[in-house]
């Protein structure tokens, strides 16, 4: 069986994952996003399923949205029946929650490391010891490219070493180098971490025989001759007993997001060499194709469609900041309820219920009844990112209003068309199509019918462009049906 990249076009930034017996379980970034840090499971690396978030609120302070903010790359660990997840927030310190059953409820968050810019933690247990590699945030603690270490007691309770130690300087050889994982294999410590940039750079893999170091570097992927730019971020994953490995990296698309790549990966003299493997003392390239690294077939996949059947939301969705419950609810579909907000700007509306961009080419429709809107009560239709538009229809003076908006993250938003609507309902969509290779370009669509204008999407802070439904107001609501997305390409 043949697989092709990637294996998730969806924005699952700074994929960690694991093997515990025959499933995988992979975590991601969600920064200001909540529901936070996603959780997915495969059987084969290839085909998973969303299942899961780890973290249900953020702190008080993401009330109000703080876009690239808030928990950033996580690890994601097995040890003694516990899983573990590591999540950085680089404003605060370093945070553990876990679990027995990753289906269910995790343990609210505790911090075992404070400090501002200390980033991508993930660590080791040796004997009765548990130790953690970090990096570090120049935007945070004032310096990069060096990895560090602390010691940690067992439980991921209390930081043990008075600070961290540096174990690699990447200044020279390996700048900007992050995203520390590691692993242990034939008596060598192994840290995986990208160099380099997010959308130019490579990965390099660092071993030693001793936690302390010295360690050795090598790269063991770059881009070489293919598209796939970076590639970044990722985890090396044993697929069983018998010493079979594979890495899972993500690749920066833009508005796209970053994307998730699944390589094969040869040891050659111990070093993890992944990808396409040509001279095997040199980097290995992204494969566009490769056989499954498991004789496991499923039907696992990501649902793009929510007819609110079930009254709950599907596992999709998130909102830009901490939900409140009187935001929405159900009634035969989902009821937005048109909620008072200081904020003027869309980008700054906590209550905006967003998806990833979930393929290179697709179609939505959303089906909503206006009927229950009150005065100056308005619901919409965004694609979200440093720049943005809405579709927007306001209920003014007993008559409703149809508007398209523009905005950034920058500038005030600013409506570019308005007429009126006549009917109690509406069916909002969006034709999303691949204009070049990191390019997105989406039309709205009311009632079947595109509007003329059309857009190239942005990406946000640290993360590629959402699309999703609002509503603001003075009290009234409005019932939305459905909302579909079928992928295209």
């Amino acid at each position: 069986m043949k697989y092709t990249n990637p294996i998730l076009q969806f924005d699952f930034s700074d994929p960690d994952a694991i093997r515990v017996g025959n499933d995988f379980y992979m975590v991601a970034s969600s920064f200001n996003y909540v529901p936070g840090i996603p959780l997915l499971h495969s059987k084969n690396l290839v085909e998973w399923e969303l299942i899961n978030y780890v973290v249900d609120i953020l702190p008080k302070e993401f009330d109000d949205v703080l876009h690239g903010e808030g928990l950033w790359a996580p690890s994601i660990r097995y040890h003694d029946s516990w899983f573990y997840c590591i999540i950085p927030d680089p404003d605060r310190g370093i945070y553990i929650t876990k679990t027995q059953d990753p289906y269910g409820k995790w343990e609210p968050m505790w911090c075992v490391i404070e400090g501002k810019g200390i980033i991508d933690p993930c660590p080791i247990w040796i004997d009765d010891k548990c130790y953690m590699a970090v990096g570090f945030a120049k935007s945070r603690i004032g310096f990069n490219s060096s990895i560090g270490l602390y010691d940690v007691s067992p439980d991921l309770k209390k930081q043990i070493s008075a600070s961290y130690q540096i174990i690699y300087d990447g200044h020279d050889n390996n700048p900007t180098i992050e995203g520390s994982k590691f692993n242990y294999r034939n008596g060598y410590f192994y840290i995986m971490c990208p160099a380099g940039s997010v959308k130019g750079g490579w990965q390099v893999a660092l071993r030693s025989k001793n936690i302390y170091g010295p360690y050795e570097s090598k790269v063991v992927l770059m881009q070489n001759g293919t598209k796939i730019n970076g590639p970044h971020q990722g985890a090396l994953i044993d697929l069983d007993d018998n010493d079979n490995w594979a890495f899972i990296h993500f690749q920066d698309m833009w508005a796209y997001g970053r994307i998730v790549h699944l390589e094969p990966v040869m040891w050659y003299n111990d070093w993890p060499i992944c990808g396409h493997v040509g001279d095997p003392l040199l980097a290995g390239a992204p494969v566009s194709e490769a056989d499954y690294p498991l004789d496991v077939k499923t039907n696992y996949k990501i649902d793009l469609n929510d007819n609110f059947k079930d009254n709950k939301l599907s596992l999709l969705w998130q909102t830009q900041a901490n939900p409140k419950k009187y935001w929405f609810s159900f009634n035969k579909g989902l009821v937005l309820n048109c909620i008072k907000t200081d904020a003027c700007d869309l980008h700054l509306v906590p209550q905006i219920l967003t998806q990833k961009v979930p393929a290179l080419e697709f179609d939505t429709k959303t089906l909503i009844e206006l009927d229950n809107l009150k005065e100056n009560d308005a619901v919409g239709f965004t694609m979200m990112g440093t720049n943005y538009t809405y579709i927007e229809i306001k209920r003014i003076d007993n008559k409703l209003e149809l508007s398209l908006y523009e905005g950034s993250f920058n500038t005030h938003d600013i409506c570019v068309f308005k007429e009126e609507y006549q009917d109690d309902k509406i069916i909002l969509g969006l034709k999303a199509r691949n204009e070049a290779i990191y390019d997105l370009r989406y039309q709205y669509t009311i009632n079947g019918k595109e509007i003329e204008k059309s857009y190239l999407a942005s990406a946000g802070r640290w993360i590629g462009a959402t699309y999703g439904l609002y509503a603001r107001g003075n009290g009234g609501s409005a019932l939305v049906k459905y909302f579909n997305t079928t992928k295209l390409k």
